[in-house]
């Protein structure tokens, strides 16, 4: 079992990774609750609920399940009021818990249920997929709109992280692809050592336990680092966006639920190294991006796109002010940058990037 407290200026919680968490989930609770919910999709319910639910009975004596469909699309207005009404029969207080079970869709919905059910109550997050180790921690939790993805959220940490890595043994070859890319954002973005052992990675073996161990670990490591140096995201935190703003767009253009998350930030991530490449006339491995990204069947094509709407939901883009996209770029791999892109500027790197990726 790994150990690691995130420590930021306003709060301070345990991530705890390792194998067989869920039986005993309780013994890693900060402290005891007599009311939990416990929401979850459809494809996780039926594989972990009632585990955890079974290990909760000596420590709580009302527990519920609530569930939601499998799938980006449940993120919404509609399934967040639904829950918060779920909470409200379940007698819920502020004293209560709520545990988020599943991945990122999950761990947003759920946590800004609880951010917002009586102005707040603890959760707890308890990742089930690869991509959940960057969503889980950090504190951000939010719902989409038709035009654009979180874009109704907050920031508030759970006081726990719980990640039992036995869950991952049941993900599609989708959720394993849409994890790595947030992998590989935060090699990017950190150490060129790191990046070059993702990139030896073959999602299309099964994954070595203890690999895939050692690079979640390195990855919740540096998320947890910028963001115990700015929670509330007014400067490094942007950083973590690496890819996402055409990622996001892409998203919300396609419809949620059609490109997985990460599918889409891997797109953003080419998209921002050739960008990267032009404004400062540097070198990046895009190439070799490139052909990792094809050899684990990540979906690459985007001819369909239209530009303009495209351009739109970027600036829809949190980091946008003014109207005017801002984007995470790479002096070198390690040294994020964020620059302001005029529309102009960015339909012709647009235009070019969509030619060359066919």
């Amino acid at each position: 079992m790994h150990k690691q407290t995130i420590q930021t200026s306003t709060n301070k919680y345990d991530v705890i990774i390792g194998e067989g968490l869920l039986t005993n989930i309780a013994e890693y609770f900060p402290k005891r609750y007599t009311n939990i919910l416990i929401i979850t999709d459809s494809a996780v319910r039926s594989l972990y609920a009632e585990t955890i639910q079974t290990g909760l009975k000596s420590h709580c004596d009302n527990i519920g399940i609530a569930t939601v469909p499998a799938g980006e699309a449940s993120k919404s207005i509609d399934y967040y009021y639904q829950l918060l009404t779920e909470a409200v029969d379940h007698h819920l207080d502020r004293k209560s818990l709520i545990i988020a079970l599943g991945g990122g869709m999950i761990g947003d919905l759920a946590g800004f249920v609880a951010a917002t059910y009586m102005r707040g109550i603890d959760f707890i997050q308890v990742p089930t997929t690869i991509l959940a180790h960057d969503s889980s921690v950090g504190g951000k939790v939010a719902i989409n709109h038709p035009k654009g993805k979180n874009l109704i959220g907050n920031f508030y940490p759970p006081v726990a992280v719980i990640y039992d890595v036995k869950t991952l043994t049941s993900l599609p070859a989708k959720e394993i692809r849409s994890g790595y890319a947030e992998i590989v954002k935060h090699g990017f973005i950190s150490r060129k050592a790191f990046l070059d052992q993702i990139m030896k990675t073959n999602l299309r073996n099964t994954l070595d336990p203890y690999d895939l161990v050692d690079q979640l670990q390195k990855g919740i490591a540096v998320k947890a680092k910028i963001v115990e140096q700015d929670e509330k995201e007014n400067d490094i935190r942007k950083f973590l966006n690496f890819g996402h703003t055409l990622g996001h767009a892409i998203e919300a253009e396609l419809g949620y639920g059609n490109i997985t998350h990460g599918e889409a930030v891997a797109i953003g991530m080419l998209f921002a190294i050739r960008v990267s490449e032009q404004i400062f006339q540097v070198e990046l491995p895009y190439d070799s991006l490139l052909q990792w990204l094809k050899e684990n069947n990540y979906p690459l094509t985007i001819s369909s796109l239209n530009i303009e709407h495209v351009i739109d939901r970027m600036k829809l883009d949190k980091k946008s002010e003014n109207a005017i996209v801002q984007m995470v770029l790479l002096e070198k791999i390690g040294q994020p940058k964020i620059v302001n892109l005029e529309d102009q500027v960015l339909k012709k790197h647009l235009e070019i990037f969509i030619r060359e990726l066919g």
